[in-house]
Parts: C-alpha cells; structure tokens; sequence
C-alpha cells in the first residue's frame, strides 16, 4: 500500500542499503504487457507533486542517519560508557597492574638471590635459597598473568577497533544512499518544474484521469487507520535460550465500519551484545488461531487473513517463540502493525510500528543463565512471521517517539543498536507493503 511504500522506502534509505526494500518493487506494478505501460498517461502535476514530497522525505532520513551514524563513530563510540571501549579501559587497566606485578616479583628474585649470596651459615643459606625459590615461582606467575593481561588487553583494542570500522562501513553505505536519495529528489523537482512549464504552455499532462504513478488510481490509495491496532501480549522482557516462550496477539478493529480482511505482521530481530551480530537464525516465530489451531512458521510476505473484522470486534492470534539453545547472549525485538483491505480495493492501516524489545539469556553447559556469553552466530537467514508484540510506537519519519527514537538512528542503544530495530521495522513495513498492494490488485480485479 501507498502509505506502507513511503514508510518502508524511507526506512530502507535510512539503515543499510537503498536495495534493501526495492528488490520488492514489482508487487507494486500493474501486470500489464510492456506495451501497455509504455503508454501510460504522464503523471499528473499533483502526482509529481507528491512524489517530490516522498523524495524529500527520503532524502532528510538520509541525512540523518549519516549525520547521526557520523557522530556515533566520533563520540558514542569514544565514550568509556561503550561497551567496547570500556573492555578497553579494564583491560589496559590490568594489564598495566600486571606489569608492575611482574616487576615487582622480578625485583624480589633480585632481593632473595643477593641474601642468598650474603648468607654466612649453612642455616642462613638453606632459609635464603628457600626464599629465592619462592621468589622465582611467584615472578613466574606474574609474567604468566602479564602476558594474559596483555593478550586481554589486545583483543580489546582489537574489539574496539573492528566495531569502529563496522560503523564506518555502514557510514560509507548511508553516504551513498544519501547521494542517491539527493539524485531522485532532484530529477522529481525537474520533472515537477518540467510538468509545471507543460502546463504553462498548454500541452497535456495526462491529467485526464489516468492512472498515475505506479498504475495506481490515486483515488484507491491506503490510507492510515489508527482504529486498527494489534497489541501483544504475555511476551517477557527476558528469553532464555533452550525455552520456548507463548504470547498472543490481538487485533481490534476500533472503527465503525467492518474490514473485510485483515492482515497483522511482525518480524523478530535480533544482535548479540556487542550489536555487531545477528541473532535471527537462532529465534522461530510460529502461530496459530481459533480457526487453525496447527501451530505452522509464520511467514510474512505470504500472511493469511485472519478475515473479516466487523466494528469494535476483535482475534485473536496465538504466537510461540522458540530460542535456540546455543544462542548467543543478546537484545531482540519485535515488531508489529496491522493493515486491512476490502472487497472494493480500498485498504488502509495502523500508520505507526509499534514495538516490543527483550533481553536475551544465553544458557551455559550448566544449565544457568550467561547473559554476557557471546559465541557469535549461526549462518543462515533470520528468520521472521506473522504475528506480533507490541508496547511502544516506533517513529518511521525521523523523529523520537517513546519505544527508544527514530529508526534513523544507527549507533547503539545500551545493547541494541537501533540500525537493528530499523532493518527489522523494514521488513515489516516492506512486506506489509508488497501484500497489501498486491491483496488490493486482486480485490479491484475480482
């Protein structure tokens, strides 16, 4: 849908890469022969109109998050609050009380062997040669646990050192998304300036009620509908791996007029604790509900409506999580929202991602909680479903709402970096947007 299009394309600009969403971009095309649509009407003054205000807005979320990921590297990242760079601190910090534990011992082999030499007496003797073995064993260990210290303090610069050239990876791939988003909202004002001049001058613009942009009737676009929420519950802020955790999701059509299908969305997403790995291929999201209780994967290009919802009605959805055992110490999130189309191809919306974070608690070979154990991840894709948990709105337009700040923001929240709360907020925009537009393509031609 329209509106899902504008929040999922603004999103996609504002993590990692500008194709991230538009590999999905023929769910919006009609399916109609290339000659067809090579003869399509022009867009009309209003369309370009509109389709300059969707470049500017990509365009400012595009600044935004290179000016927002810039600064992280510079000052967030250089913080001792950082997790990697406090590693750092500590262990330098030891290292360098290691250092002066080995010089201290090397000092009282020094000590124990001159008493040694000085000694008069076999009983003098044998008490220094005594001490000087015990000085020599104790020098051993602390040059043993200075090189230890030391190995520690490397790694931890080393850390600090990858996650700083991750961060500026993903600053060289935002700078090119701003580059390209600033060319697109250029050619939209030239083809807005060039339409205007048309018209001016007298020539058709095509505004004669063709389709417009996309082949779309701008009279049958999506619209926002707060009125249709999908609320979580029973989800907990803590997941251990090995367990299996069972929420459920309601949604509710607040409004007066009945929906004839509905679809709610979510996606999981999830990093480790130094928020430089994900941690998808490790969580399987699966639901069910009254009507087919067989609890299957969820899947979220491919959502099943849940029906027709008439006023102030609501269903419920159950959903269980399933941690991986081996999954590594992290912070995950999930995301969800709503949309609805009806018979006549109208279609519409919860404008806004509403999300729910939770902590996750490695397990040990004990069977204890390890929230700070970090093994890395499994290969493979993430994997993500239909259903949702939900307390906070996540703002998509650049601002900061309640659930934690724009989705723009690509540095680090204290666990979970909040590049990883947009490119799960993506998904799901991204795949409600390709449904829907394709639920309503078929609703207007049945």
């Amino acid at each position: 849908m329209k509106i899902r299009r504008v929040l999922a394309t603004a999103v996609a600009a504002a993590v990692i890469s500008p194709v991230a969403l538009l590999s999905a971009a023929p769910a919006f095309a009609d399916e109609k022969p290339a000659t067809q649509q090579t003869q399509k009407a022009k867009p009309t003054v209003e369309e370009l109109e509109r389709a300059v205000e969707r470049a500017q807005k990509e365009y400012d979320a595009a600044v935004v998050a290179v000016n927002d990921a810039v600064k992280f590297l510079r000052e967030d990242m250089e913080a001792d609050t950082y997790p990697t760079k406090a590693a750092v601190i500590e262990t330098e910090k030891a290292a360098a009380a290691a250092a002066q534990a080995k010089t201290e011992a090397d000092q009282a082999v020094a000590d124990a062997r001159a008493k040694l030499d000085a000694a008069a007496t076999d009983e003098d003797k044998a008490a220094a040669q005594t001490a000087l073995d015990e000085a020599e064993k104790a020098a051993e260990e602390a040059a043993d646990a200075k090189t230890a210290a030391d190995a520690e303090a490397t790694e931890a610069r080393t850390a600090h050192d990858d996650a700083r050239v991750a961060q500026a990876r993903k600053i060289g791939l935002l700078q090119k998304a701003e580059k390209e988003a600033k060319a697109k909202l250029a050619d939209a004002e030239q083809a807005l300036a060039d339409a205007k001049a048309a018209v001016e001058e007298g020539e058709d613009t095509g505004q004669d009620g063709q389709d417009g942009e996309d082949g779309e009737d701008p009279a049958a676009d999506c619209v926002p509908e707060p009125g249709l929420t999908a609320v979580v519950t029973g989800l907990p802020d803590e997941v251990v791996g090995g367990t299996t955790e069972t929420f459920s999701l309601r949604v509710t059509n607040g409004t007066g007029e009945t929906m004839d299908a509905v679809y709610p969305y979510v996606g999981v997403h999830a990093f480790d604790v130094k928020g430089l790995k994900e941690l998808d291929s490790y969580l399987d999201l699966e639901w069910s509900t009254a009507a087919n209780p067989t609890w299957r994967d969820a899947d979220l290009i491919d959502a099943t409506s849940l029906g027709s919802l008439k006023p102030k009605a609501s269903v419920d959805v159950k959903l269980r999580l399933k941690v991986d055992p081996d999954v590594p110490a992290g912070q995950g999130a999930a995301f969800v929202t709503a949309d609805y189309v009806n018979e006549d191809g109208t279609c519409g919306g919860y404008p806004d991602l509403d999300h729910h974070e939770f902590q996750i608690l490695a397990t040990s070979d004990d069977g204890g909680d390890t929230p700070g154990k970090d093994d890395g991840t499994k290969d493979g894709p993430g994997h993500t479903g239909q259903g949702g948990a939900s307390t906070t709105p996540v703002n998509t337009s650049g601002g900061s709402g309640s659930g934690g700040g724009s989705l723009a923001h690509t540095g680090s929240s204290d666990v979970l970096p909040k590049v990883g709360l947009a490119g799960g907020a993506a998904l799901v925009l991204g795949a409600g947007a390709v449904l829907v537009a394709r639920r309503r393509r078929t609703a207007t031609e049945s």
